[in-house]
């Protein structure tokens, strides 16, 4: 097995479905458009610096969608005339992937099917992403291949902000809705394809054919995405998220729980825990005490943070900002009630870079609460985005930045040169840095971090880890699996060599690390 990172954007099998069906292989893709804020492929026979993906593309095709919903209860049996099928088209971060599990979820209770492809379908719903220029033309591109190929497309998600930029270049859709609008989208699908009458099916039982109360999920059985707010306080000036999302609202901690719980029940190994500012949480409601379990609950986020430990499960902590309050959650991890991972958007480290971002934290703090970290925390893994060619930024700004990625020495990083998005505040901005230069930095960028990636993996040559098994891999006799230290379809992984046939996906193994890449781990397992 060749020692080098195998990780791309391009289709890997892993297994997904609801978590009431058994395992069942389907695709699941990144971005095929490539979009600049995506790091480019790294070739077998490149030496152009690659890393992982610098946001959280779940981007999910129509036929994926229905893989990953072909053994749900509820309308798997129910006759073609008496279901009428809805082909789903998601883009995006995971964010809209739980938008998207919520709609279907939604439409399944209501007695539709999913369709595996466009010919199939009485009906498209494409959930879009705005973020970025690229984003947007990848959407209005999915939009059109959608329309073409079966006609009766409804728009939903980030880009539905801009129906009048929708319908002026694909005047055929018959309904456009913006971000979580799940009752505008169910009601648009009901006024175009009504409801099927449930009467008419002889094959269902409402005492069985049930939906999970967890719900239906486009990730494999074994880890979900559980979203615990929606929206922004911030306003960066490279964002619209605010604009296309709100302000910050947060789920009641009794819901969040409710959820989490039924996952758990539902066999889901770890969550991941994602929002627009994870550690906002309950800001909003006044931290506001509800019940549950018999016992009152703030919606706070390190009183969340405490009941998901209680679940005994992976609880994997994304979009975390660096508020002081994180230290405490920091101490959860090293008392090992969390995975010690945090996933933190830093995006600069230079002061007139961070100012002009309007970014709510200084590279000396944020190095000195690395620091304490991981004093309190040693295993503490961290996670991180940058923003390179920003309007502004200067040789000297740029270099400010790589010293403070050396001497902060990440474990994982994800960066996308700046380009415009149509409503961000950085379009006015002054001396915007040219492409070229763009391209430049961000290439010497992630091969700085290649070289600490590949240092820090080093060092764990010759230990003991606990993985989680996410796919095997048959032919060659491997289990390809995650760490702690490893967040899925974004991080490394870490490839098991000879696997008796007892290893199943979503099983825990404890591994020996033989080896590593700049990316990943290679490992042995005793059984």
């Amino acid at each position: 097995m060749s020692k080098t990172s195998t990780e791309s954007m391009n289709p890997t099998t892993i297994t997904s479905q609801p978590a009431s069906t058994s395992p069942k292989n389907t695709a699941t893709i990144f971005n095929p458009a490539k979009p600049a804020m995506i790091e480019e492929q790294r070739s077998s026979d490149s030496n152009a610096p690659y890393h992982h993906k610098a946001n959280h593309n779940q981007n999910r095709t129509i036929e994926q969608s229905s893989d990953a919903t072909s053994g749900m209860t509820a309308t798997a049996n129910a006759p073609v005339n008496a279901a009428p099928k809805i082909g789903f088209v998601s883009l995006g971060c995971p964010k809209a992937l739980v938008d998207s599990e919520r709609i279907i979820t939604e439409l399944s209770r209501d007695g539709y099917q999913v369709a595996s492809d466009y010919e199939g379908a009485d009906l498209v719903v494409v959930n879009t992403c705005g973020f970025i220029e690229s984003a947007v033309q990848e959407s209005l591109d999915a939009i059109g291949e959608a329309i073409s190929k079966n006609g009766k497309v409804i728009v939903t998600g980030c880009l539905g902000k801009e129906a009048e930029k929708i319908r002026e270049m694909h005047p055929a859709v018959l309904a456009v809705t913006g971000a979580h609008a799940y009752d505008e989208v169910i009601t648009a699908v009901a006024q175009h394809v009504p409801r099927p009458n449930r009467s008419l099916d002889a094959n269902y039982d409402p005492k069985i054919d049930l939906i999970n109360e967890a719900g239906i999920k486009l990730t494999p059985s074994h880890y979900a995405y559980l979203k615990i707010s929606e929206g922004c306080n911030h306003r960066c000036t490279f964002c619209i998220i605010p604009s296309l999302r709100g302000d910050l609202v947060s789920r009641p901690i009794d819901s969040v729980m409710n959820e989490a719980m039924a996952l758990k029940k539902a066999g889901v190994k770890e969550l991941l825990i994602i929002s627009q500012d994870t550690s906002a949480y309950g800001l909003d409601l006044k931290y506001k005490t509800s019940f549950w379990n018999g016992m009152p609950l703030k919606s706070k986020f390190y009183d969340m943070c405490q009941a998901l430990n209680d679940l005994g499960i992976w609880v994997r902590l994304h979009y975390v900002y660096p508020y002081p309050h994180v230290d405490k959650v920091v101490e959860l991890m090293g008392e090992k009630k969390l995975l010690p991972y945090l996933d933190i958007p830093f995006q600069h480290a230079s002061h007139s870079i961070l100012k002009a971002m309007k970014r709510p934290a200084h590279s000396e703090n944020t190095l000195a609460r690395i620091k304490a970290w991981r004093e309190i925390c040693p295993d503490i893994v961290i996670r991180s985005t940058f923003v390179v060619g920003f309007p502004g930024e200067t040789e000297e700004d740029f270099q400010c930045l790589l010293d403070w990625l050396v001497e902060a020495r990440l474990d994982r990083v994800g960066a996308f040169t700046y380009s415009e998005v149509e409503g961000a505040v950085a379009n006015d901005l002054p001396n915007h840095v040219p492409e070229d230069v763009k391209q430049s930095r961000y290439e010497r960028l992630m091969a700085l971090q290649q070289e600490i990636s590949a240092q820090k993996l080093q060092e764990k040559v010759g230990k003991t880890l606990m993985v989680l098994v996410d796919e095997i891999d048959s032919d060659e006799n491997i289990a390809i699996c995650r760490s702690y230290a490893d967040a899925p379809e974004i991080d490394g992984h870490v490839y098991v060599d000879d696997i008796t046939a007892q290893v199943k996906v979503g099983q825990f193994l404890t591994v020996t690390i033989d080896d590593a890449s700049e990316y990943d781990l290679f490992a042995s397992y005793k059984g």
